[in-house]
């Protein structure tokens, strides 16, 4: 049993959780993650550490409430405990002294990329940070990346904050203005990280994306987190999260991704409309 410290709301549906996992918090590096499960008998789902104290022997995880699994999580309170954490799982992110990186994040992304940023800012490199979103209401860590960062720039797709438009755009900015950064990592929803890459290719900027496929036990043995990259076959689990961002076959990697989404829609479904009825039986 794993022990909740600490939760924290920072955007609607997103929530920041503090866990009791000494041994994953004095292994982890950036890019690592971890496999949780919120119940015994719950589903098992993996989840970035966004950040870690050793000495304390606690991880962060930030997870945005979607399907069944995600909201239980999200309805998490101090003093509860996971069923499992299981970690540091994956390849730690390729960390160098390139020179000038940008990181982008998008949406949740934005809990992922934090971690890369960090880890890059300490190996000497200049970091220009570009986190977006849909509105302001779901800008997140915007104060932490800008504390690792040399430049930041926010965008909303509404224009609610920051500039409008999409990362891709800034991203662009950034390469007419500036010239061809050193490297770029990008996180966040699938259909965003293949726009960056289309960006990144012309100009052949060296591009890494971290993938999230549908994975089961994190080891390599299941196959379900299997990806194309290249010519080659990789399971994300365990040869990624994070690859080449021109590649990766985005398109077969979207299309595997909707293959449960039917599925989990009605298991969400389910477990709402069991959730109101017993909330009724208690008023």
């Amino acid at each position: 049993m794993y022990r909740i410290i600490q939760t924290e709301t920072l955007a609607p549906t997103i929530s920041k959780l503090v866990i009791e996992a000494p041994l994953v918090a004095r292994k982890r590096k950036a890019g690592n993650f971890v496999i949780v499960r919120a119940t015994p008998t719950g589903e098992r789902i993996p989840l970035t550490i966004v950040d870690s104290d050793p000495e304390e022997g606690t991880i962060v995880i930030i997870v945005q409430a979607i399907g069944k699994t995600t909201h239980i999580i999200s309805g998490l309170r101090a003093g509860d405990h996971f069923e499992d954490v299981v970690g540091p799982l994956g390849e730690p992110t390729p960390v160098s002294d390139f020179g000038t990186v940008v990181c982008i994040g998008g949406g949740v992304g934005v809990a992922v990329i934090y971690p890369i940023a960090k880890a890059l800012k300490a190996a000497g490199n200049r970091v220009i940070s570009i986190i977006g979103s849909r509105t302001r209401d779901l800008v997140i860590l915007e104060d932490e990346m800008a504390a690792v960062s040399d430049e930041l720039l926010v965008t909303t797709d509404d224009g609610s904050y920051g500039t409008k438009g999409f990362v891709t755009d800034a991203l662009q900015k950034i390469i007419d203005g500036q010239g061809n950064p050193d490297a770029v990592y990008a996180i966040g929803p699938l259909p965003m990280m293949r726009a960056v890459a289309n960006v990144t290719r012309g100009p052949e900027i060296r591009t890494w994306v971290s993938l999230n496929p549908i994975m089961m036990d994190g080891t390599g043995m299941c196959g379900a987190c299997r990806v194309t990259v290249g010519d080659e076959l990789k399971f994300a689990c365990v040869d990624g999260p994070e690859f080449d961002a021109h590649l990766v076959n985005f398109d077969e990697l979207i299309a595997r991704n909707r293959t449960y989404s039917d599925p989990e829609k009605e298991s969400f479904e389910a477990w709402k409309n069991s959730t109101e009825t017993t909330d009724c039986r208690h008023q």
